[in-house]
């Protein structure tokens, strides 16, 4: 009897303990029944950021190939050696060089006799130019005093001997006629014989024959010789002047053609002169020497992980003209290369403290500050995953000599503030709720919301300003119901939204852009959608047996590892609406991603701060970042 009368009291108890959580506990809105608190409290609190990276020599000398085309490695320094300026580093092969320096000095050879064959022919030119205007003037001259010596000399002398003619006819016909008639008065007085008389006629008719003759060369010479002969000479003249017109602009159009015959035997001897050093000078290229002291390390070993599948430098292999072979390290000082993510830029400014920690020397603190923040975010973590926006940022390093060596991994913890006594709270403690930082204060009767102002966070306690006080008590998981709705809005926008049903037909009834390999294919389908590549039947056939959890989570590893693309708004591959990849007709049924898939959430990303594991979800609303904005 007394044991049942225990158990009716305990199922009492119970009862009631359950009527009153009913009543009070679950549609108590504001009551603190199973609620989690966390005091405010004061002390020192740093505000930091820690973020992974490797060593790097501050100042370095990258060495790189100048032989043009692809040549092979006959030699190479070992790696890790230190060299003095001037010693051999890398010997590439230069026998094909060699080779062409023989044929380039023959061609040099024959560009130089060319340039001499063809100066020389300049000067012949010259010379041949002058001699030919020097008889063409020659000639003029002549014509010109041959002109004058007819005109002034021969003609006046030869008027002169016939006119000269002509006055001693007349004289000897006058004489004649004078002794004709003496002797016709004497025939006929019978004092001469007829003989006599008939030669004295004769002499008369002679006399008249010559007169006449010599009156007809005078008249000749006047109306026709003088004027023939004349213009003959005039055209002489004439042809004269013409032919050393014509032979000064022949000479001229000889030196001229001989002087750029000479021009581009000179350039073409220049050109070839060129060629012979550049050979000369690839050549000496060949044997890459230090161009000062310091650490030999590899080009293929200073790169990151993802730079490539280049294989390791080493002799007989092939290097192209402009690639780095070596990075020589000219001093003994570091930086400490890190990664910020975009949402502690904020924080972020130029010469910052900052602890440095090296994995390989635990225990050793070395002290530097922030020296360089990339402008744009690095193109690498970018292509392996779009919506991952890291900025190189580069810590001088104070110390280290003999230390540190290229490549360690380290830890950089930048100090961004520190207080000695400062209020402070877990950062899930705040949530924004219209625009401004709130937090959920313990009261006697429940809980009630209440502004405060806060500073910066280091992701895991956030600066109180003000508005608490040490002690009070605040709910570390606030209700989130606001803030979401600040984010869902329903206010009403001014625009026109499109009929689905149209906007399909529209689309459908679109023509194609291309054929396969078309502009369709990759980047330029019809409403911008890209299309992936074929799968293999061997992919085809393990993705038909998958269920569909088993394709969901293969998906979101092959996109967490980088190996699958994301669409420009962030979701998955093929998720319809969302700018993904739409896939090909031979994806599984059901296993394409975004089709059915879950989607990721959109608030996914690294908190930076080496805190928690990359790709977990951040806390909705941090307060530290909101704070700082």
């Amino acid at each position: 009897m007394g044991k049942f009368i225990s158990v009716l009291v305990i199922v009492v108890l119970i009862g009631g303990g359950g009527w009153w959580y009913l009543k009070n506990g679950k549609d108590g809105g504001n009551q603190v029944v199973d609620q989690l608190f966390a005091s405010v409290k004061e002390g020192p609190l740093v505000i930091n950021m820690t973020e992974s990276g490797s060593i790097r020599p501050a100042e370095q000398i990258s060495i790189k190939s100048k032989v043009e085309g692809r040549v092979s490695i006959l030699s190479l320094v070992p790696e890790g050696q230190r060299v003095k300026k001037g010693d051999v580093l890398v010997e590439l092969d230069s026998s094909s060089l060699q080779d062409s320096l023989v044929n380039q000095e023959i061609t040099v050879q024959n560009a130089q006799a060319s340039y001499v064959q063809a100066s020389e022919n300049l000067e012949v030119v010259k010379n041949q130019a002058k001699a030919d205007v020097d008889k063409a003037e020659l000639n003029l001259r002549f014509a010109k005093e041959d002109l004058l010596k007819y005109k002034d000399g021969e003609y006046p002398k030869s008027l002169n001997e016939l006119e000269s003619k002509v006055t001693l006819a007349a004289e000897e016909l006058q004489r004649a006629v004078d002794k004709l008639k003496w002797s016709k008065t004497l025939f006929e007085e019978k004092y001469l014989s007829e003989t006599e008389y008939k030669s004295d006629a004769l002499s008369k008719s002679r006399c008249e024959l010559d007169l006449a003759t010599a009156k007809g060369n005078l008249a000749l010479l006047k109306n026709y010789t003088y004027k023939r002969q004349v213009a003959q000479l005039e055209s002489d003249v004439s042809q004269d002047e013409m032919a050393l017109e014509r032979t000064r602009r022949s000479a001229n159009a000889n030196v001229v053609q001989a002087e750029a015959t000479l021009r581009a035997k000179e350039l073409e001897l220049n050109r070839q002169k060129a060629r012979l050093e550049k050979i000369k000078d690839q050549i000496e290229k060949s044997t890459i020497t230090a161009p000062a002291d310091g650490l030999v390390i590899y080009a293929t070993s200073n790169r990151g992980p993802f730079r490539g599948n280049s294989e390791p430098l080493q002799e007989g292999q092939e290097v192209h003209e402009r690639q780095e072979l070596i990075v020589l390290p000219t001093a003994d000082t570091f930086i400490a290369e890190i990664k910020v993510h975009e949402t502690n830029l904020k924080k972020l400014y130029e010469g910052l403290p900052v602890r440095v920690r090296i994995d390989a020397l635990p225990g050793q603190i070395f002290m530097g500050k922030v020296s360089k923040i990339a402008p744009l975010p690095d193109a690498q973590s970018i292509f392996m995953n779009p919506d991952l926006k890291l900025y190189n940022t580069i810590v001088a390093i104070e110390g280290g000599a003999g230390v540190l060596k290229s490549g360690m991994n380290c830890e950089a913890e930048v100090v961004i503030e520190q207080y000695e006594k400062a209020m402070y709270l877990p950062v899930q403690c705040v949530v924004r709720e219209d625009g401004k930082p709130v937090v959920y204060l313990k009261t006697a009767t429940g809980t009630k919301k209440h502004e405060v102002e806060i500073g910066l966070d280091n992701n895991r306690m956030v600066r109180i300003v003000s508005g608490l006080k040490v002690g009070d008590e605040v709910m570390l998981t606030p209700p989130m119901n606001t803030s979401v709705a600040l984010r869902a809005s329903e206010e009403m926008i001014d625009a026109e939204i499109p009929d689905r049903a149209k906007v399909e037909a529209a689309k459908q009834a679109r023509p194609p852009m291309g054929g396969p390999g078309g502009p369709g294919m990759g980047s330029g389908g019809p409403g911008g959608e890209r299309r992936m590549p074929q799968i293999s039947p061997e992919m085809r056939e393990k993705f038909e047996k998958m269920s569909p959890e088993e394709r969901r989570e293969f998906f979101m590893k092959m996109r967490e590892r980088g190996g699958m693309p994301r669409g420009p708004q962030g979701g998955a591959p093929g998720a319809p609406g969302e700018g993904g990849m739409r896939p090909q007709g031979n994806w599984p049924q059901g296993g394409a991603p975004g089709e059915g898939g879950a989607r990721p959430p959109r608030n996914w990303q690294p908190r930076g701060d080496g805190n928690a594991p990359s790709g977990a979800p951040r806390p909705p609303a941090p307060a530290g970042q909101e704070g700082a904005k």
